[in-house]
């Protein structure tokens, strides 16, 4: 019997010691916050207007000092065209000037985290992916403004407390996201935007 039980004891303290190690490698959490975004492109008003993101996160602690983290996030913003937009492109309308779009994203950023100093502040850097899912069509119903995608790069500072977590990242896109169908002329039309994030780590 104390030969069985010593046995069951040794297994639950394993199981314990795996569960243990596992939650320091690995964590999920979830976190949203402000996302102050701007296209960046003639014709659009200048300047960061303000939105909001959600999504959620998982952290792999691959080394001391070091890991990777991979995010789904939902980012909206809203951008507005210049009294003169319908001067520089061609094929929109009057109407087109002066007019509120809403850049609605489904992102994954993959980034590296690195620690400064200690594990509880982390520097972050890596590239996103995102995919438009709001209306691209927004100057008729034959015009696709918007690519469907873009790639962007991502930088920024991470503040992990005992449960909740504090972000601030920069993010600027790399790839004109001016759609192929789009309004008429070279100029390129890229995304950026500053994330300010509070979330919770399970």
């Amino acid at each position: 019997m104390k030969k069985l039980f010593l046995a069951v004891a040794m297994l639950a303290m394993t199981a314990v010691t795996t569960t243990v190690s596992a939650q320091k490698l690995l964590r999920f959490g979830i976190k949203g916050g402000a996302n102050l975004g701007k296209l960046d492109g003639s014709g659009f008003q200048d300047g960061f207007k303000l939105g909001y993101h959600l999504g959620g996160f998982a952290q792999l602690n691959l080394v001391k000092g070091f890991g990777v983290q991979g995010e789904v996030i939902f980012s909206s913003t809203k951008t507005e065209t210049t009294d003169n937009f319908k001067d520089i492109y061609e094929g929109v309308s009057t109407s087109d000037n002066r007019k509120k779009i809403n850049l609605n994203y489904l992102s994954i950023p993959l980034l590296a985290n690195i620690d400064l100093g200690t594990p509880r502040l982390k520097l972050q850097v890596g590239p996103q992916f995102g995919a438009m899912v709001s209306d691209r069509k927004v100057f008729g119903a034959a015009n696709t403004a918007f690519k469907g995608g873009e790639i962007s790069g991502v930088a920024g500072l991470w503040l992990q407390l005992p449960i909740v977590n504090v972000s601030a990242r920069y993010i600027i896109g790399f790839n004109d996201v001016k759609g192929l169908n789009s309004v008429t002329n070279t100029s390129n039309w890229k995304n950026q935007s500053i994330q300010l994030g509070v979330g919770v780590t399970l």
